[in-house]
């Protein structure tokens, strides 16, 4: 049984994204789309799932393989399975919903979203069918993307959809180029399309009937898709809808188009009339107590996640980006509040998000569970994979280690009980010769010089308490970091 556990809370050559967690049972499970260590694009690899007690988030266990690409009927047509979610339907059964894709998310868009089904949580998944309409045709009303799933005192919602175009369109239907857009990567005809209000983009729910894939009725449209003078203005939906009851309010969380956080809206009713709420995590804590896009904390990037309520306390699942791409992605934590009048404040990212507390201020640490990399100018990331240099995550054979870290950059580790003095290692490979800056929150406490020559440095540092620790690097070359012990 582990003693600590840190972001990302996973074994570190473990790549689960877009997680959604639910408690079956007396077990946290965390369901996700899977890639691959250093992939070439989304979702590589088929879909495994990790689980803990719930009353020790330190202890998660690997369950396997739950579901294989090639049962799906369109593999190898599309190849790939995208974020998706789970639900106990009505027969106690576990029904897994997710949408496939072809590379670079090619076909991703075109539906319909598929459905397997278990007797447990953890699998082995079956492949059940299609979202369909009552006469057995593929549902396939606006995008069928990012399905998310709730079992709502008996009744099942299916959310799904995204939103990628960041203009308002006012001349729909005249403009061409909107139409040709749509039609080529949505796989939709001119004749839906121009039929379709607004667009056939957005944020949806739909019923489902007992067989847990036939539709009750049409497809509702929850949020504005318009957002202009609407209080979705600034955090428009973009993607990775997910749903949660707290209490009797609805939580719709998703991620906006600013795509590096998570948002929520709330509401008395499932399907209308959602408020927007806030932000509740960005992979680059922008946002957070007033940071901005240019100074990001991380390379930003895709996120999905939710929340969920473990015991008495309320925590936000998310993911990080490592390898300078959005294809290997790594799941993280952070414990959150919903305070009395139901908002949920922005939390900040750490490495020590499901851990109860401050990491122990002793002990050897993989350097990678850094919460902040920067170098004061990092990018946001894209569908493809960065050639520029910058530090980030990444891993040679059986090593994981911060690569590219040159002059100005800076890691952050949030946060560690120190016990006072303190010998600070840093196992490194340097380029160059430098010195690493050591820091908490009032500035600089000490330094550690580096060179070609050695492996391991040495620098003490005399610091009592809860605080966060920083790294910053000053000097020539470039610098690999494996690993940091702490060592009173």
């Amino acid at each position: 049984m582990n003693s600590q556990v840190w972001n990302p809370f996973l074994p570190l050559h473990e790549y689960i994204p877009d997680g959604e967690p639910h408690i079956f049972g007396n077990r946290v499970y965390l369901y996700g789309s899977h890639d691959k260590e250093g992939g070439e694009t989304f979702c590589m690899l088929d879909y495994a799932v990790y689980s803990a007690p719930i009353d020790n988030l330190k202890d998660w266990n690997y369950e396997g393989v739950i579901y294989r690409a090639e049962q799906d009927p369109d593999y190898p047509k599309r190849q790939y399975m995208y974020a998706p979610d789970v639900v106990q339907g009505h027969d106690g059964r576990y029904y897994l919903y997710y949408a496939m894709s072809g590379k670079f998310g090619n076909g991703g868009y075109h539906g319909p979203i598929s459905v397997a089904v278990s007797d447990t949580p953890a699998g082995k998944y079956e492949y059940l069918g299609f979202v369909r309409w009552k006469d057995g045709s593929p549902m396939r009303k606006y995008v069928c993307f990012d399905p998310a799933v709730i079992n709502d005192n008996g009744i099942i919602r299916l959310y799904y959809g995204t939103q990628y175009d960041f203009e308002e369109r006012d001349d729909f239907p005249e403009n061409e180029k909107y139409i040709r857009s749509e039609m080529e990567m949505f796989d939709k005809s001119r004749e839906e399309i121009l039929n379709t209000p607004e667009s056939v983009m957005g944020a949806n729910m739909v019923v489902l009937g007992e067989d847990m894939l036939t539709v009750e009725g049409e497809p509702i449209r929850i949020i504005p898709y318009k957002v202009k003078g609407t209080e979705f203005e600034e955090h428009p939906f973009f993607e990775a809808p997910s749903m949660r009851k707290v209490g009797e309010k609805y939580y719709f969380i998703y991620s906006s188009q600013k795509n590096h956080e998570l948002c929520y809206a709330v509401s008395d009713s499932p399907d209308r009339d959602f408020h927007f709420g806030g932000t509740i995590v960005s992979n680059g804590d922008v946002g957070f107590q007033g940071r901005k896009d240019a100074d990001r904390l991380n390379m930003t990037g895709t996120t999905h996640g939710s929340i969920i309520q473990i015991g008495n306390d309320w925590y936000v699942f998310y993911h990080r980006l490592t390898h300078k791409s959005d294809y290997s992605r790594q799941a993280c934590a952070e414990k959150i509040q919903i305070l009395s009048d139901g908002s949920i404040p922005q939390v900040e990212i750490t490495s020590c998000g499901l851990n109860g507390g401050a990491l122990e201020g002793t002990g050897n640490y993989p350097a990678v569970i850094a919460c902040n990399i920067t170098n004061g100018h990092m990018p946001h990331g894209s569908n493809s994979i960065y050639e520029e240099h910058f530090p980030h995550v990444s891993h040679e054979g059986e090593e994981l280690f911060i690569d590219e870290i040159s002059d100005g950059t800076m890691i952050g580790y949030k946060y560690f009980d120190f016990t006072g003095k303190t010998v600070l290692r840093l196992a490194c490979r340097c380029g160059g010769s430098g010195v690493f800056e050591i820091g908490d929150e009032t500035g600089k406490i000490g330094e550690i010089g580096v060179n070609p020559d050695g492996t391991e440095f040495d620098g003490l540092i005399e610091i009592s308490g809860v605080h966060p620790l920083y790294l910053t690097y000053h000097g020539a070359g470039e610098v690999r970091l494996f690993s940091i012990s702490l060592n009173p």
